[in-house]
């Protein structure tokens, strides 16, 4: 069992040897070292001496430098006055409790759907330095404002022209034949809607057409028939014959043509269906083409679209219908304005990308399939964000950290949950920051680097006071005891009453253990004292621990926490039940 002194002997040790790293870590070491002892001494609650010459030096008790072998001094307190009530406290913000990124400027609830806790003004932030203006000047600490606004970016990327999906046409043949007149004869022609193109001689069309006089002169001679069939039969033979007409793309105007001349035309003429520009031109004069051979291929440029590719993190600044701007190195000093018509459901894993398609009017056929392009996006999100400059961020594996000016050389580390980029090198901050707040942007990985040894030193004090009270609550039961003439028996006496096999434990009720976490391995059956603490033990059922012994009845004076294997029979351990079970 250690001793008060001994305890505080070995912690002040390693207290010297974590102050150690601090020491070099700016050059106004000594004003940032008496931050640090003032921060240690609000949570020790205890008045802390330094040494003069080594500020490292920390201790909650009077004495001597280990060093230089001076007088240590007590350290002056900053703390804020006790008398300040925590009703006379302005909040300033509201935080999730099990959320430290979810802060809010009003009371409510959080997304998990707890109570907001406030934060007051004068309370210190977790983590929170002190650093002398001085040393501030000398790190070139600069800080800037969290604001809100509009967050815009200009998307600049690089895409190819190509042709109109939707205006693409195929000039085919229903009907077998020669070709007997081409009128237009080279690829890249330019044509006109309703412009012809070339002449089929085909014999069943020829065939057909006379079928169709054929079927008109009987229509005409049996119409006024007095036999209703007669008539109605000879008008469904006109309309048929009329319909193959109609089929092999014979229109309107030469089937009128054919009735009123009853001269049978002896070719087929096709039409353009739309004014552009041939891009596949497949026959040539006499050749003779199979039913539903391609002849044109026409391609319709009053339109064009414009393939390009936009990065994965660019993906939040595009929508449809967004306006976008091109120019060509082909025609310099003109711009062209289109709009973004798709965006493509599927990400390239190579170049983590993702096609978009644009669209851009084409009167005058400036814009030729194939060509390069630049291409401009100017994108604003929707609503006001809150900002914050990019590089005030520090990535720390999971986590987004930012230092807060909390004024009069405090800066305090504070977790936030960024979101898009945007122009200007501002970054969205989504949870964590209030606007108003400062934010530092330059030397914040110092500050990070001190926060994290006053940390360091913040765990070790408390650890010291753990131990403090742990030696007095001992002395306390020493005292007690001594004073109640109490027998206070040997940790091996408690062992071997443990392995009695006249002392068995049936229920968990019947096995009692100490109430400090630390002492958790004694178990006895019945009540008693802790050999370790002196503390009175308690049943285990108050604890909340689980139990375990063996299953054979001659063997329930077995326990144990863990489970295991009985070191007697070896058989598996179980946990002892409740009497309510």
């Amino acid at each position: 069992m250690r001793t008060k002194k001994s305890l505080i002997i070995i912690l002040t040790a390693i207290l010297l040897l974590a102050a150690g790293f601090t020491v070099g870590f700016l050059t106004g070491g000594k004003s940032n070292s008496s931050g640090k002892l003032a921060q240690a001494e609000k949570i020790s609650g205890k008045q802390l001496y330094s040494c003069g010459m080594h500020p490292e030096i920390i201790q909650d008790e009077p004495g001597y430098c280990p060093i230089c072998g001076m007088k240590l001094t007590p350290v002056k307190s900053s703390s804020v006055s006790s008398s300040t009530t925590q009703g006379e406290q302005k909040i300033k913000y509201w935080r999730a409790p099990m959320d430290p990124t979810y802060i809010s400027d009003k009371p409510g609830k959080s997304p998990m759907g707890m109570d907001l806790i406030p934060v007051y003004e004068d309370e210190i932030e977790e983590g929170a330095i002190t650093i002398d203006p001085i040393t501030v000047q000398n790190m070139g600490l600069k800080v800037a404002p969290v604001k809100t606004g509009k967050l815009n970016r200009t998307i600049r990327t690089v895409g190819h022209i190509a042709y109109d999906e939707k205006k693409l046409y195929i000039i085919n043949s229903k009907t077998a034949g020669w070709i007997e007149k081409l009128y237009v004869n080279t690829t890249g022609e330019i044509v006109k809607r309703g412009q012809p193109l070339l002449e089929i001689y085909s014999p069943e069309l020829v065939s057909t057409q006379e079928e169709y006089l054929n079927s008109l002169k009987r229509y005409e001679e049996l119409k006024d028939s007095p036999f209703e069939n007669v008539s109605k039969g000879a008008s469904e033979l006109l309309n048929s014959t009329r319909k193959r007409l109609e089929y092999w793309d014979i229109g309107e105007e030469q089937i009128k043509r054919l009735e009123q001349t009853g001269k049978i035309k002896k070719t087929l003429t096709l039409y353009s269906p739309a004014k552009g520009a041939v891009i596949n031109k497949n026959v040539i004069e006499g050749f003779f083409i199979e039913t539903g051979a391609d002849l044109f291929h026409i391609a319709d440029l009053s339109t064009v679209w414009v393939l390009g590719t936009i990065y994965e993190y660019e993906l939040p600044f595009i929508k449809l219908g967004q306006k976008v701007n091109m120019s060509l190195s082909y025609i310099p000093g003109e711009t062209f304005e289109g709009k973004l018509t798709y965006i493509y459901p599927y990400l390239n894993q190579m170049t983590r990308d993702v096609k978009v398609r644009l669209e851009f009017p084409n009167p005058e056929f400036k814009l030729k399939p194939e060509m390069y392009a630049n291409l401009v996006i100017e994108s604003e999100l929707v609503g006001e964000r809150v900002l914050i400059p990019e590089e005030a961020v520090i990535h720390s594996g999971k986590r987004e950290i930012v230092f807060v000016d909390l004024g009069e050389g405090k800066y305090a580390p504070r977790e936030i949950q960024s979101g898009a980029s945007g122009e200007g090198g501002f970054i969205e901050v989504k949870n964590g920051l209030l606007p108003g707040e400062m934010v530092v942007t330059s030397a914040q990985f110092m500050l990070d680097s001190e926060s994290k040894i006053q940390e360091a030193i913040q765990k070790m004090m408390k650890s010291k006071m753990s131990a403090s009270r742990e030696v007095e609550v001992i002395q306390a039961s020493a005292t007690k005891m001594e004073k109640e003439k109490v027998h206070k028996p040997t940790k091996a006496e408690i062992e071997n009453s443990n392995l009695t096999p006249d002392k068995k434990a049936h229920f968990a009720e019947e096995v009692y253990t100490c109430p400090m976490e630390e002492h958790s391995h004694i178990l006895q059956v019945g009540p008693g004292i802790c050999p370790e603490c002196g503390m009175d033990l308690v049943p285990v059922t108050q604890t909340g621990r689980t139990v375990y012994t063996c299953p054979m009845e001659e063997h329930h004076h077995i326990l144990s926490n863990q489970a295991g294997k009985c070191p007697v029979c070896g058989m598996e351990l179980v946990p002892l039940k409740n009497k309510s079970n």
